[in-house]
């Protein structure tokens, strides 16, 4: 399997984690103490950074550090829009679309004449 696809493999598989651990507990345990969120959404969390740290370590052995942190801006908002609309129940507007296209645009111009290159 290609670098690419093990990174961002388990870089959306690290998003849903983060996006789970970020805003979840705005629906779940919105009358909870917020220390108790935090210390949930921290034991979430653990599981991200535990999938998050090997792919960006996969990553960066054939790309640069803004093609990963520009990569996971995009698998990050693909990961979110989702969760918003069908988990919390946000509408879908316009101006987001629009800002999805932006990222893809910074995708475009990160990795603009990038080769990949087999170790």
């Amino acid at each position: 399997m290609s670098v690419l696809i093990r990174t961002v493999l388990l870089l959306v598989a690290s998003n849903v984690f983060m996006t789970v651990a970020w805003y979840a507990h705005l629906k779940e345990l919105q009358h909870k103490p917020w220390y108790v969120a935090a210390a949930l959404s921290w034991g979430v969390a653990f599981f991200e950074y535990m999938l998050q740290v090997p792919a960006n370590r996969i990553g960066y052995t054939q790309y640069s550090l803004p093609q990963l942190k520009i990569l996971q801006e995009v698998i990050t908002l693909a990961v979110f829009v989702p969760f918003a609309v069908l988990y919390m129940k946000q509408p879908v507007k316009l101006d987001y679309l629009w800002a999805g296209a932006c990222l893809c645009g910074a995708v475009f111009f990160v990795f603009r004449g990038h080769t990949v290159t087999t170790p």
